[in-house]
């Protein structure tokens, strides 16, 4: 119980400060936009039911609809189809210890500043652990570019070839994969680059993370204000039977020097 009374203590002192590393739901939140043959993610939706009124008189309340994978979200296995068979790859199958854990970031910004299409390679990867030590088993990776930053149309970057935003190569997810790491978090739409669908295989992140079991976080925010190590990650899911991800809000516990 110490280390628990220890913790609070640090939240209530200030000693660990709570990071938000979420967007805000609102219907202008961008969402993934696939070739018009494929079925398309919706955006969030909120509809007044009753607000203090003859509706309901002492309350207030909305109807929400969305795509699972709408704004600040988490990727399950079953998610793509390398992981449909994975077990307990659903969202309300996933274990809750498998939703706090260590996080490392790796900074891309200066890269994705100064090319668009920037891509995490086994190399940027092999540096960073040069520099910090070898990623730790069970870690959530999250790839820090700034996208987030970047509002309305500048965030999808749409082109008449697709999409343009950073994002890992094939075989940097596979690295990661054999890191065995938690997971893997981007700040964009999308744990894959926007050209993904050109790698081989098409889109490696989701290919290569559900395959093995490994999760994913797309649309965070704030990643600048986290350090390289020694950060905690708190990102659990709606527990929807079946699912295979879910808008989320993501907090990170961090040290207070260290923010």
């Amino acid at each position: 119980m110490s280390i628990l009374n220890d913790m609070a203590t640090a939240l209530a002192t200030g000693e660990v400060e709570v990071i938000d590393l979420t967007h805000t739901l609102d219907p202008d939140f961008p969402v993934i936009v696939l070739p018009p043959e494929f079925g398309q993610c919706a955006r969030f939706r909120m509809e007044e039911v009753s607000a203090y009124d003859h509706r309901g008189p002492a309350w207030k309340w909305h109807n929400i609809s969305m795509n699972e994978h709408t704004g600040t979200h988490f990727d399950a296995p079953v998610h793509w189809v390398s992981g449909r068979d994975v077990p307990g790859g659903a969202v309300d199958e996933v274990p809750a210890d498998a939703l706090v854990g260590p996080v490392v970031v790796i900074d891309c910004s200066e890269g994705a500043a100064q090319d668009e299409d920037f891509e995490l390679t086994p190399e940027v990867i092999e540096a960073w652990e040069a520099e910090h030590g070898r990623i730790p088993v069970g870690a959530w990776v999250l790839m820090r570019t700034d996208w987030s930053q970047r509002r309305g149309a500048e965030y999808l970057n749409m082109r008449e070839d697709g999409p343009h935003s950073p994002g890992p190569t094939p075989d940097a997810v596979k690295l990661l994969v054999s890191r065995d790491i938690r997971g893997f978090g981007t700040e964009t739409v999308g744990t894959d680059a926007g050209q993904g669908a050109h790698y081989d295989p098409p889109f490696p992140a989701h290919f290569y993370l559900h395959g093995a079991g490994k999760y994913g976080l797309q649309c965070l925010r704030g990643l600048d204000r986290l350090p390289p190590t020694g950060a905690l990650l708190i990102a659990p899911p709606l527990k929807i039977k079946g699912g295979t991800g879910s808008p989320l809000r993501v907090l990170a516990l961090v040290p207070k020097e260290e923010t």
